[in-house]
């Protein structure tokens, strides 16, 4: 990684006043700085090799890959300085420069989910029981619109959001033709700027959120969940944030409607999140890592090329990170397994499904 910039300790978190984090920081900001991208060297770039080569002669399925199974004695070291960086830094990392082309889909598959083993432990995510996932257009549905629908199988403008994970990987396999600029956002800072300017709606996103579940039920769950967007829990700020998920609650006339304060909170939330967020395109190769309880993310709309090779293509990982930090209940629920419903198993396909 390049300059560094020195950041606050973080202090305990005290509903009603300014968090202290070190994952305070605007678009601008950031785009100023490199201290969240590292590019590749060769000597990472052969460990990652030797260990693609290890799993590939050992017959692994990419579920099996494990720390120790994938062993990268030189790459490590700048891992576990990323996964630092993404707890107790700035909450976001980029690593550039994987040759994609020269692995096939298996290869470059097991290089992305080894990596990912040094930062946490991959977990489903959605009720098909993914844990390699693939962000591409495989339908012409808005999910803005359609309530069943998930964003990352639509080339539509992707709101800002966190998943549910303590921690979302994306490789870039294929660049789109236009567009699919990716956006990044510090809530730590979209929290602390709407403290000073309407401390009341901050209380109002700290108080009960409906969740919609999208149709991916865990057994014995309602279509719902409830979570407020602003969390201080055990004195540690964690950030959960998708209007369209909270919106379309409003279908369930079990569900409270919305209120005029609540509309309003809403609102000036994505103002901010307009005003505070960084754009930037991905490159072929590129490895984003953003940590879910201090980002938020989205992505412009985009056009793909009309060759099927071509097209837009993305893997990501859900990653959690056990036990490090304190979450509410049915925060820690979800991130904890992804999501997992009555006929979900794990699996790690190659292709978009």
């Amino acid at each position: 990684m390049s300059e560094t910039t020195t950041r606050t300790a973080r202090q305990t978190a005290i509903p009603g006043r300014k968090v202290i984090d070190p994952a305070t920081w605007s678009g601008a900001e950031l785009e100023r700085s490199g201290d969240w991208i590292h590019c590749l060297s060769e000597a990472e770039m052969e460990d990652i090799d030797q260990a693609v080569r290890g799993a590939e002669s050992a017959d692994l399925d990419i579920m099996d890959i494990s720390r120790e199974s994938f062993p990268l004695p030189v790459f490590g070291a700048t891992l576990a300085c990323i996964r630092e960086q993404l707890l107790n830094g700035a909450g976001l990392a980029l690593i550039r420069g994987f040759p994609v082309e020269r692995y096939n889909r298996a290869q470059a598959a097991a290089a992305f989910f080894g990596i990912g083993c040094y930062l946490g432990r991959a977990v489903s995510q959605n009720a098909k029981g993914h844990v390699l996932g693939h962000v591409k257009k495989l339908t012409d549905s808005d999910y803005n619109v359609n309530p069943n629908e998930r964003g990352y199988r639509t080339n539509v403008d992707q709101r800002f959001h966190a998943d549910s994970c303590d921690v979302v990987g994306l490789m870039c396999l294929q660049t789109p033709k236009s567009g699919g600029l990716s956006s990044v956002v510090s809530t730590v800072t979209v929290h602390n700027e709407m403290l000073a300017r309407r401390p009341d709606l901050v209380q109002v996103l700290a108080g009960p959120i409906y969740w919609d579940r999208r149709g991916e039920v865990p057994e014995g769950k309602d279509q719902w969940y409830v979570l407020p967007v602003f969390n201080y829990h055990g004195g540690w700020f964690s950030c959960r944030y998708a209007r369209q998920y909270i919106d379309s609650t409003q279908r369930f006339e079990q569900v409270p409607r919305t209120t005029p304060a609540q509309l309003e909170a809403l609102n000036m939330m994505d103002s901010l999140l307009a005003e505070l967020h960084m754009k930037m395109q991905f490159q072929t190769g590129d490895i984003q890592f953003l940590f879910n309880h201090v980002t938020l993310h989205g992505r412009t709309a985009f056009e793909d090329w009309p060759e099927p090779e071509r097209k837009r293509h993305l893997f990501r990982l859900w990653l959690t990170i056990d036990g490090e930090r304190p979450l509410p209940a049915v925060l820690a629920e979800r991130t904890q397994g992804g999501i997992v419903t009555g006929g979900t198993i794990l699996n790690a396909p190659l292709e978009a499904e």
